[in-house]
């Protein structure tokens, strides 16, 4: 390994003994298995345990402030501060947990995010782990050989889950697990966490601050367009809307599942593979993840059977949060699979995807551009009664522009944006709810079937959905489809859906409010879009 090529040195890096760059599949597979960190599964795929952390350590993520970025970035809970000396210090002492383990294995992965060559970021994942060379080499996008010549990266990661700060309350940090941002010498230390998704949602979290600078809407959603790589499909939503299952079509080909952008040049992938929770799946109902856990995926924190090595998708016991990572040519019918790159012209649909647990909100509605704006600022969902602990009634959820916790600038930059582009190229956008009709979830009253939901999907996706006339909801200001062929009246009208029809209002009006008051929290620089909200 030519280690002043790779310039290591200019980390603070010292004879590191055992560097392995870009290894194929197979070795990095054979890497995590000689070095004792995963074991072989089902289909060929490995499974990892990534200790404690089973998913993002949201209050242990930092900013370093600086100068130039200092009054571009949204600071709160989701970008906490830290100062340029307490960066420095922690990062000597990750170096120095390398440096001190010289004689044992480094892998760098170089690769690049954003399928779209106008904005792709060169980047670099340093770890001594394998699996999470393995994890990267999936979620990221692979170079070939030509590419890796003369690799030179913008944004380094440099992984020391291995290393935790003893030191957090002088510090005056949150945990002894760092994650932290230093935008001024693009490079950010993760530390005291194993959890993969701390990489792949760093990196999201620059190209939240890097493109919209440029004119490019990064977005938290899956997308997928037609045979004809034209009629482009944007699906948002949080965990649990369906965003990942929706946007899995046999007759459109899977641009990606998580995130990307939107250029002047149309819609392109961030990523080079898909990062998709296994808890409860099932062959029939997913079956394109169920059949991508095959060679080359690694499963995190999963139960299986230790003898036929037989994954139980069911078992929650480490965590809730059960995951695979695989290569988005792992979906058959993906573009990158069909041999092309991740991209595609400007989206024809938008659908923000909720799942309202009180069954209140219409299963369709036509939102403005404004209206648009005020949803996408909002990003609701709801809570089910019994999937986190403590939960025993629905509880409404908000977060802005349906990926709150990776947003690095205010969320009114993105709404604005997405508004500017929506206009642009005349895009339709449309509120669809996947969660319950005739009452909320407590109540016996039932989900919307996914056969409705395909159907509404479709109608949106093949335009006969502009056939319909549209009713106005008096208090949530949305226009609802009168009919749509296939799909029940008292579907379309939730109200009418409800055997108390007062139950109803005092709900809708009780949903009503929790809008209103988490818009207060943004700041009277969006004050006008109350009106593009419920009544």
């Amino acid at each position: 390994m030519d280690y002043k090529k790779l310039e290591l040195d200019k980390l603070g890096f010292k004879s590191l003994s055992n560097i392995y760059r870009n290894l194929p599949i197979e070795r990095i597979i054979e890497e995590g298995l000689i070095n004792g960190e995963t074991i072989m599964a089902m289909n060929g795929a490995t499974i990892v345990d990534t200790g404690e952390y089973t998913g993002r350590s949201p209050k242990d993520k930092y900013f370093v402030i600086e100068p130039d970025s200092e009054n571009k970035l949204w600071w709160g809970p989701v970008n906490s501060k830290v100062d340029l000396s307490v960066f420095n210090e922690l990062y000597d002492k990750v170096i120095d947990s390398y440096n001190q383990k010289s004689d044992t294995k480094t892998y760098i992965f170089d690769g690049f995010a954003g399928a779209d060559h106008d904005y792709t970021l060169p980047i670099r994942v340093i770890s001594k782990k394998a699996w999470q060379n393995h994890f990267c080499h999936n979620m990221f996008i692979r170079p070939s050989s030509k590419e890796l010549q003369n690799f030179k990266p913008k944004f380094t990661i440099i992984n020391a889950s291995h290393f935790q700060n003893e030191d957090y309350k002088r510090h005056q940090l949150n945990s002894k697990t760092f994650i932290i941002f230093n935008l001024a010498k693009n490079i950010a230390i993760i530390g005291g966490t194993e959890y993969g998704g701390e990489m792949k949602k760093g990196i999201f979290s620059i190209l939240h601050y890097i493109l919209p600078q440029k004119g490019v809407l990064s977005m938290h959603c899956s997308a997928n367009t037609d045979i004809e790589n034209k009629n482009t499909a944007l699906f948002f939503g949080l965990s649990g809307t369906g965003k990942t299952t929706l946007s899995t079509d046999p007759n459109r080909p899977l641009i990606g599942d998580d995130e990307h952008g939107w250029s002047d040049n149309g819609i392109f992938n961030f990523e080079g593979g898909c990062y998709a929770k296994t808890i409860n799946l099932n062959k029939d109902d997913e079956p394109d993840i169920y059949n991508a856990i095959r060679h080359g995926a690694l499963l995190e924190n999963v139960g299986f059977n230790k003898n036929s090595r037989v994954i139980d998708f069911t078992d929650n016991s480490k965590t809730e949060n059960t995951r695979v990572s695989y290569p988005l040519y792992h979906i058959d019918n993906s573009l990158m699979a069909k041999g092309l790159n991740s991209m595609a012209g400007h989206p024809s649909k938008i659908i923000f995807l909720t799942c309202d647990a009180f069954g209140i909100l219409p299963a369709i509605s036509k939102l403005s551009s404004d209206q648009a704006m005020y949803h996408f600022i909002s990003g609701y969902t709801a809570k089910v009664a019994g999937t986190e602990r403590g939960v025993t009634e629905p509880q409404a959820t908000f977060s802005p522009c349906y990926g709150g916790p990776f947003l690095t600038l205010h969320p009114l930059v993105y709404a604005e944006l997405l508004k500017k582009k929506i206009e642009k190229h005349n895009v339709p956008v449309y509120l669809v709810n996947t969660g319950w009709i005739g009452g909320a979830a407590t109540s016996g009253a039932k989900r919307i079937s996914i056969k409705f939901t395909r159907q509404m999907i479709s109608s949106i996706l093949n335009g006969s959905i502009e056939k319909s006339s549209y009713n106005r909801d008096p208090i949530f200001n949305l226009n609802i489809p009168i009919e749509i062929d296939g799909i029940p009246n008292n579907i379309l009208n939730p109200r009418e859906s409800w055997a108390d029809k007062a139950l109803y209002d005092s709900k809708a009006l009780d949903l009503s409010n929790a809008f209103k008051q988490n818009f207060e929290k943004y700041g009277s620089s969006i004050e006008y879009l109350k009106e593009f909200g419920p009544k």
